[in-house]
């Protein structure tokens, strides 16, 4: 009697198991369900290439920090400062083409060079 008892019990134990089992696996396979599990696998991918583009882009603004102090360096322009002002210039920057130096005789004629089609000489 108790060898019966036993292996009734084993075997209600058994289909209660494999039946929660199996309306899991049907729960999984509806529609919504997979729906659900797609968009959060998206969310998880998305999170991700999320993350490794923030990491890729401050690892682009490090080094190209880094290589403009290199390239500073090199060209000198780290260098320190000096403050004084410097000697002023004993010439103009922009000269007078007016003035009587540019002037050649009674005919003005420009002192630089005009465009071909230009010109206001007779040939």
């Amino acid at each position: 009697m108790f060898r019966r008892t036993f292996w009734f019990t084993t075997g209600v134990a058994a289909g209660v198991w494999a039946t929660t089992k199996v309306n899991r696996k049907i729960k999984q396979l509806t529609p919504e369900h997979l729906a659900v599990t797609a968009a959060n696998k998206a969310i998880e991918a998305g999170g991700r290439l999320r993350d490794r583009a923030v990491d890729f882009a401050l690892e682009v603004r490090d080094n190209m920090h880094r290589r403009e102090a290199e390239l500073g360096d090199a060209l000198g322009l780290n260098a320190p400062v000096d403050r004084e002002l410097p000697a002023p210039r004993s010439y103009a920057v922009i000269e007078n083409r007016n003035s009587p130096k540019y002037v050649e005789g009674p005919a003005h004629k420009p002192a630089y060079p005009t465009h071909p089609y230009n010109r206001n000489e007779d040939h």
